[in-house]
């Protein structure tokens, strides 16, 4: 099975009421569990790349890669651009092989964030390869993204009519109150479900984004906490609050700091526990098994994507 773009996953997932996960890859243990959740799991899945990542693995590297899971686990697996900077980025990835990318202009001013998606939109189109954007700001920090709270923005949902429809961008990520990294609230957790429901209203059938999406997954913050970590108030996206963006207009979560705890905690663990240890294969398997629970766990419980394959 080659690698597939979005438009299909995300026309089954609005209509069944739930989202595709979109995990980001750094190297093959994660891809390795990842895909193997997906797998056991009989989900779709999309495997997406930041700058960051295509710095550390190489492009070559990581579309060998998902080459290997695409063979090894036979699912519709996409393979996204996340966070692509500027039409050159998109112009790379999609030119390099990947079925779908992200052109995020939301640091533009409006216009010029329409432009740029346009331009992304027309190239991308012409290789069946599918285009999300983004409009407001989330705050947080994560590869090369970095906004400060001050300069967060909510998304105003006519704007994201307009923009939709004068850029043809196939999926629109949205600021509702998630936050990049592990340290999203500061007091009770909100999302703004009445900006998601006016958007669905406004834009029937289309397929929103949330990024800023990990839970923060506490049982591995105390094995961070635990195994020589401090990670005091990291504090997520609570699981109920995304299944039901889920089963609204949200076709995709991302997740990221979740699966960096997760390989983290275990490391750390194994670590404590056999300070001699020095074979990297002792200590990534350990990881690998972790990230692939964990990832099981966001497919059934958050995502709802189990048996969606």
């Amino acid at each position: 099975m080659p690698l597939v773009n979005t438009t299909d996953m995300f026309k089954k997932a609005y209509a069944g009421g739930y989202a595709i996960g979109a995990f980001n890859v750094n190297n093959m243990e994660i891809v390795q569990g990842i895909t193997e959740a997906a797998k056991l799991e009989s989900a779709p899945v999309i495997l997406q790349v930041s700058a960051g990542a295509r710095k550390y693995a190489k492009h070559v590297y990581l579309m060998k890669l998902v080459e290997a899971a695409i063979q090894d686990t036979d699912l519709p697996i996409a393979l996204h651009l996340d966070h692509g900077a500027d039409f050159e980025t998109c112009k790379s990835c999609i030119d390099g092989g990947f079925s779908s990318v992200m052109i995020d202009g939301s640091h533009f001013p409006y216009e010029e964030n329409v432009a740029v998606t346009k331009k992304v939109v027309a190239y991308a189109h012409d290789r069946g390869v599918t285009v999300e954007a983004e409009l407001g700001r989330l705050a947080g920090i994560e590869d090369a993204v970095n906004v400060s709270a001050d300069d967060a923005a909510f998304t105003d949902p006519d704007e994201a009519v307009d923009f939709v429809r004068r850029t043809g961008v196939d999926s629109l990520a949205i600021a509702i109150g998630t936050s990049h990294g592990a340290y999203k609230f500061k007091g009770e957790p909100r999302l703004r479900f009445d900006i998601l429901e006016a958007i669905g209203e406004r834009l029937p059938d289309f397929p929103i984004v949330l990024h800023g999406a990990s839970t923060v997954m506490p049982e591995y913050v105390r094995m961070i906490n635990q195994y020589g970590g401090s990670m005091p108030g990291a504090q997520g996206v609570p699981e109920n609050m995304l299944r039901k963006a889920a089963s609204m207009a949200v076709c995709k979560i991302n997740v990221d700091s979740d699966l960096r705890l997760a390989m983290t905690g275990e490391i750390r663990r194994y670590f404590a526990e056999h300070p001699d240890h020095f074979d990297p294969r002792q200590y990534l398997s350990p990881a690998r098994d972790g990230l692939r629970e964990m990832v099981r766990h966001k497919i059934v419980h958050v995502m709802g994507c189990n048996g969606k394959a």
